[in-house]
């Protein structure tokens, strides 16, 4: 009788303690799924803009420090494929925003291969967009990119602008052989001497020597295009017309996230580490780093994330001397000035 007695007691205090785990575990959820103002979190998707690297941690940090959250936000972090693949992910409604290279995009929307996305900030002054290979290619140049082998994936954006590049550079594009790569495993395919080089943006190249063991050469095509903006921040032309305060919001956080990323690179590299088991924290601090100097305008105060219509509309005369845009294009097709940071 008294083994019962002590059987029920014990069952039930276990069921006491059980209820009261979970009010408390459900007021801890519901204070989680709450933003600044004490709303109910917002469910949002975002892409990267290619794999899981260091040049996209402040995805990251802008979730870990709150900032998401503190504008209403519960965002999931999916690793992107380039350009093509964003835009593709994000008009499909998988995904609600995610950064693109902006000539990418022109590029896409120019030749009729895309639609229905908007530009709403600049992630770069400058693009990023390269060749990158290592020491003992016999690479030194864009000439010596003739007979070589190259590897990206289809929808990158230095693939798909690298016809642009090599006319603008004196490389006969037909000489180079492409194949198609994986964002995540592209550096391990040049560092295994599977191909020649591959497209990458220039900041990462510690991230390349990490992984060879080898010094890095890289061909920014900067030196041969200038002023064109590198990423820049997109959503659907649904979600921009529907929903233009979301969007604003959204932004500020994603760049409150990019600015502490630059000013705490090796913080940022941690916190891209503890959420990507892959990454290599020291790398991803130094991509960072690099990176900081395409991030802010050359023009002193000028805000982070803003765009330029002149600067735009230089991009696409670029492209359209090149022969590279076969439809006429404006900048306002493809940017919402009036979501942007103002300047």
């Amino acid at each position: 009788m008294r083994r019962l007695t002590r059987t029920v007691a014990t069952a039930a205090l276990a069921t006491a303690l059980a209820l009261v785990s979970a009010c408390s575990s459900g007021s801890d959820s519901a204070d989680d799924a709450k933003g600044g103002d004490g709303k109910a979190l917002e469910k949002v998707t975002y892409l990267t803009s290619f794999g899981q690297f260091g040049r996209d941690a402040y995805a990251w940090v802008a979730k870990d420090k709150g900032y998401f959250k503190e504008a209403g936000f519960d965002v999931e972090i999916k690793a992107g494929q380039g350009t093509g693949g964003v835009i593709q992910t994000i008009v499909g409604g998988q995904a609600d925003f995610g950064p693109v290279d902006l000539t990418g995009s022109l590029l896409q929307v120019g030749n009729g291969q895309a639609k229905d996305f908007t530009v709403v900030a600049a992630i770069q002054q400058r693009t990023m967009a390269g060749i990158a290979t290592l020491e003992g290619k016999s690479i030194a140049s864009p000439k010596d990119l003739e007979g070589k082998k190259l590897a990206d994936t289809p929808g990158s954006v230095v693939r798909n602008l690298f016809p642009t590049y090599a006319r603008l550079a004196g490389v006969d594009a037909s000489k180079v052989t492409w194949v198609n790569g994986d964002a995540q495993t592209l550096i391990g395919t040049l560092a295994n001497g599977s191909v020649d080089g591959i497209g990458q943006f220039v900041v990462g190249q510690p991230t390349i020597e990490a992984a060879a063991r080898k010094k890095a050469v890289m061909l920014p095509y900067s030196n041969v295009m200038q002023d064109l903006y590198g990423n820049v921040l997109i959503t659907s032309s649904k979600i921009a017309k529907e929903k233009p305060e979301m969007v604003k919001r959204f932004t500020a956080a994603l760049l409150k996230g990019l600015e502490y990323s630059l000013a705490n690179s090796k913080e940022a590299g941690e916190i891209l580490k503890k959420n990507v088991e892959a990454a290599n924290p020291a790398a991803a601090a130094a991509e960072l780093e690099l990176m900081a100097a395409y991030v802010r305008s050359g023009n002193t105060g000028t805000a982070i994330g803003t765009l330029d219509s002149g600067r735009v509309a230089k991009s696409i005369a670029i492209l359209q001397g090149a022969g590279s845009l076969k439809q006429n294009i404006t900048p306002e097709q493809i940017i919402d000035f009036s979501l942007a940071p103002k300047a």
